[in-house]
Parts: C-alpha cells; structure tokens; sequence
C-alpha cells in the first residue's frame, strides 16, 4: 500500500509516518528531506530559486515522480509538506493506487511541538515568550484555515489531538484495517 500523509507544519507527520512506516515494515520517505537530498541544497535555498511556490512544487515533483516510480511495487510511506495536495504534486498521487490520509490537531498542541530551522534546514533551539505564543497560534490557525479546502481531496482525515505517537500509528493502523488495506 501506498500511503502519503498531509498536514500544517509540526502536526507530527514525520514522527507518526517514520513510527508507522516501522510498524508495518514499509519504505519511509520524508518528502522535504528527499528533496534536499535530490537537489543537494536546503528547501530554503531551492525556494529562493523561484519566483512562485507553484514553480518551485513542479520542479519539487520530479522527486516524488521518482520515489513513486521505483516503489511501483512496493510498500512505502510518504510524509508530505503542508502543500502536499497542491498541484503538481496531487496530480502525480493519483496516478498511485495509494492512500492520501491527512493528520489534524489542536493549535495548540501544534504549538507545542512547533520547531525552528535556519536556511540551510539545520534545527534552532527556540524558546516562545508568551507574546511569540499567541502570534504562532494565530499563524497556525490561519494555516489550518488556509490549507483546509486542499486536505478535502484527501481519502481519510485523522484528528490526532490528545493522542502521542504511538496512539496516533494505532489509530492510523485501526482505519486502515477497516479500509482493507492492512492484513489484520
């Protein structure tokens, strides 16, 4: 089974997708990573490159028309960036017979697990004052807002909130089950 998970930033796609993956012995694929790789730059430097995000996602899609392509037979789990089911990318996921499932949280446990990088996609230890808070939350929620329409292409939506990793595979695994994909 194919499987791509979508979500705002930090809803805990790439902590859920590598644990899930594990658990049911497939390929995982972080999406932002393999471009990195691909392209031997950052997404920051790359995104620099173009004018629009639209260009800057058709040139991303090559990596994963690759990743598709030589998985053609076999299991894998793709962590997708928020704008995972914008075009280009979504045009290429249809040509899978796979799973599209979209993870959605609170804000604020969003908030909670928010992380930083720098340009060149190295982490940056961060502490929020309280004002810092409220503006994230408020980014978060316009996220959620924003990217709501794309995620109804999406097969399956799993709220996660009050779940941790763990729940969350469990949960993921229960609706894949019930969808038939899963040997139980």
């Amino acid at each position: 089974m194919k499987i791509f998970l979508c979500g705002v930033s930090c809803v805990g796609k790439s902590s859920i997708g590598t644990q899930l993956a594990q658990g049911l012995g497939y390929r995982f694929y972080d999406f932002d990573l393999e471009v990195e790789r691909f392209y031997g730059k950052s997404i920051a430097c790359l995104k620099s490159k173009f004018l629009t995000e639209y260009s800057f996602r058709k040139e991303a899609s090559i990596v994963l028309k690759k990743i598709i392509d030589e998985n053609r037979t076999n299991d894998f789990v793709v962590v997708l960036p928020p704008s995972g089911l914008h075009a280009p990318y979504h045009r290429l996921i249809r040509t899978t017979k796979g799973i599209v499932i979209v993870l959605s949280d609170t804000p604020e446990n969003i908030l909670d697990r928010i992380t930083f990088y720098d340009d060149d996609s190295n982490r940056i230890p961060k502490q929020l004052t309280e004002r810092e808070k409220k503006l994230y939350l408020k980014e978060i929620r316009k996220d959620i807002t924003y990217y709501k329409s794309f995620y109804k292409k999406a097969d399956r939506h799993v709220d996660i909130a009050g779940l941790g990793i763990s729940g969350s595979v469990e949960k993921i695994e229960e609706l894949l089950r019930r969808k038939g994909g899963l040997d139980c």
